[in-house]
């Protein structure tokens, strides 16, 4: 039986912070972050995919969380082929008059490499402190199936070595017909994780819950299911409750998922109003239930 991780996709979320789910006395980042790992034993790091941030700063998440304690960080934006604000680049690395929003092909090898150098040394100590679950490599939604972007995915993935790495795939091709099972071959070879996603469907965007372990860490995530999906307003796009009955199917699907791997990370992203964390503390409940002992970090309240 696997371990089983239930948590949300921040900590520090403007929604979460306006919603009084975290008591007045946690009034600063860190006493945040304080709270919210007395709570649950894993989250995902958003910010990183806006910028890199700095390892004191990281030093600081791996210092305010107990031991056992687990960060799914998510690659920043440059190296997963978004379009990026130049002035989210190191302000000595942006380019001499580049463009507004720069990708790879804007900057030099050498400018390329030392941004992946600096993300790396943001990552250390919380490496180095045991904390680091695995990088989140968030493709983007027109990367479609194929050898070049699998060999894209390799050479991400190169880079976060020897860490572990998931990869959520955002463009339906992926997972079309005998593409899935390519796919899930594909991933296995090269030990990199499937990101399984409920979100909604029926939208360009959307790619249907592949609930396969390709690795011995699973990782899913839960975007809920927004009649406003495709708005692009994030308030609008992330606003729904899941409801009791979908949460105890989801708690059934996510055993067996467990089943198949050695650890799995839930993740709510469903953020507004601090649903996320109500309904990640819910869905801890059902999987204790069923027997999956809800794993405290050592040190955390009970």
């Amino acid at each position: 039986m696997g371990v089983i991780r239930v948590g949300t996709s921040s900590w520090a979320d403007r929604e979460v912070l306006a919603s009084g789910w975290y008591p007045r006395s946690a009034n600063t980042p860190a006493d945040r972050l304080r709270w919210y790992a007395r709570h649950f034993p894993v989250v995902e790091v958003d910010t990183s995919y806006y910028a890199v941030p700095a390892p004191e700063t990281t030093r600081g998440w791996a210092a305010a969380t107990p031991d056992g304690f687990s960060f799914d960080i998510k690659a920043f934006s440059l190296f997963t082929g978004h379009p990026t604000p130049i002035t989210a680049l190191p302000r000595d690395l942006r380019p001499v008059g580049g463009p507004e929003r720069v990708r790879r092909r804007d900057l030099s090898a050498g400018a390329y490499d030392e941004v992946w150098a600096r993300f790396r040394a943001a990552l250390d100590p919380v490496a180095a402190a045991g904390k680091l679950g695995a990088v989140l490599l968030q493709l983007p939604p027109w990367l479609a199936h194929g050898a070049a972007a699998q060999r894209r995915v390799v050479e991400l993935a190169e880079r976060c070595r020897p860490w572990r790495v998931g990869v959520e795939l955002r463009h339906r091709s992926w997972f079309d017909g005998r593409a899935a099972l390519d796919t899930v071959d594909f991933l296995r070879t090269h030990e990199l994780g499937l990101v399984c996603v409920d979100m909604p469907q029926g939208h360009p965007s959307s790619v249907p819950p592949v609930l396969v372990a390709t690795t011995e860490l699973a990782m899913m995530r839960f975007h809920g299911h927004s009649d406003d999906w495709a708005t692009g307003d994030k308030r609008e796009k992330f606003r729904y409750a899941y409801g009791e009955r979908e949460l105890r199917h989801w708690s059934e699907l996510l055993t067996e998922l467990a089943g198949q791997s050695s650890e799995l990370h839930v993740l709510f992203n469903n953020c507004c109003a601090g649903q996320a964390q109500r309904d990640a503390e819910r869905m801890a409940g059902l999987l204790a239930d069923a027997g999956y002992a809800r794993p405290a970090p050592a040190g955390a309240a009970t």
